[in-house]
């Protein structure tokens, strides 16, 4: 799967610098439009370096990495939450993307004044967590009131279904109200199910993107820290990201953007802490498939089935599955070729059941 997030934040706190930043983008920063019609959309190559020794291992004609969408909508949520048009379509958008980022600002910049009035990270933490929580209320009450009127005319089969989901919508409801995300309860598989048509944003794994200055660098892993010891939870995280020089970083070419990263010590880019961060809330692993002269890397949640990794791939795969023949990224490498590999026995073939395994290089065999 390619994987969808949705880039949130209040005004001015950078969340198009950001979007620049993790999708080599161009798009304006400096034009903001209160609920502007058309968001930012884009597409980033995720960073696989196993991607590029397989690459010279296997000698491939194409190699393919996989890609992971941003969305910078550029509207506050509790303004789409309230409109029926164009903030609807937006927020329906949002709603589809598989997790957030909340884009919150620590930088300092006079031209540019903070809509508060000053600089106060855990308020606009909180005041995000306010506004996807009203958008979440608002779909719940909707949907509660339909419920309502439906009842009332409802048959007995139809009615029991009716009162199982306002039961659950109702306590979804009071958890919010009392400030509890979604993605805290503790729900049945049931009740997961059941809940993901309604795509609810409090639901989604959130990534917390503290958008700090260059003078604030040498001081980002220790407030990364202190503000992870108050927001981290399964499915929550908080990072550090320098959107500015990110952004410039950005349009450089590697060679030019990895000298200017260690003249300001900095190990690894912004993006690819980003989306090492979202692999790990999503629960995403990689899986290599090799086919037709191609190597391509893969995003799948972990433990899912062999038949259902070949489904990403293809429908024919899914549906004629015969069996796939594995062989774990690591004794690949040490075999230093396929060949090598199926002499010592390290090529093993797997039925359906078989639960993918981060790093395995795969070639399924289907007919259809």
């Amino acid at each position: 799967m390619n994987i969808d997030i949705g880039i949130i934040g209040l005004t001015k706190s950078g969340k198009t610098t950001v979007f620049n930043a993790l999708t080599r983008g161009t798009a304006d920063t400096g034009s903001y439009t209160p609920g502007r019609p058309t968001p930012h959309i884009g597409v980033a190559r995720v960073p696989e370096p196993r991607l590029e020794t397989l690459a010279s291992l296997l000698q491939p004609k194409r190699v393919v990495p996989a890609e992971a969408g941003y969305i910078d909508i550029g509207a506050s949520v509790k303004s789409l939450a309230e409109d029926k048009g164009i903030g609807g379509e937006l927020l329906t958008r949002l709603s589809n993307v598989d997790a957030l980022v909340n884009v919150v600002r620590a930088f300092t910049d006079e031209s540019i004044p903070h809509i508060e009035g000053s600089l106060d990270v855990e308020r606009d933490i909180a005041t995000m967590n306010l506004e996807l929580a009203f958008s979440d209320l608002v779909l719940l009450e909707r949907r509660l009131e339909r419920i309502g009127t439906s009842l009332k005319g409802a048959r007995p089969p139809e009615r029991q279904g009716l009162v199982k989901e306002q039961e659950m919508l109702t306590r979804l409801r009071a958890s919010l109200e009392k400030d509890i995300p979604i993605r805290e309860l503790e729900l049945t598989t049931d009740e997961t199910r059941a809940i993901a048509g309604y795509q609810f944003l409090t639901a989604k794994p959130l990534l917390i993107v503290v958008n700090i200055g260059e003078e604030q660098l040498s001081r980002a892993e220790s407030l990364e820290a202190a503000l992870n010891l108050r927001y981290q939870r399964p499915k929550c995280r908080v990072t550090t990201l320098c959107g500015k020089l990110e952004m410039e970083l950005a349009q450089l070419d590697d060679s030019a953007a990895r000298e200017l990263r260690t003249s300001y010590d900095m190990s690894e880019s912004g993006f690819e802490r980003t989306i090492k961060l979202s692999y790990e809330l999503l629960g995403l692993i990689s899986f290599f498939s090799i086919a037709s002269g191609e190597v391509k890397a893969w995003s799948i949640r972990s433990g899912t089935s062999a038949v259902k990794a070949a489904g990403k791939i293809h429908s024919d795969m899914e549906r004629g599955f015969i069996r796939a023949e594995v062989i774990s990224y690591a004794d690949l490498v040490k075999c230093h070729s396929l060949a090598e590999a199926r002499k010592k026995g390290l090529l093993r073939l797997e039925g359906k059941s078989y639960p993918v395994k981060d790093g395995d290089v795969i070639t399924f065999l289907f007919n259809v």
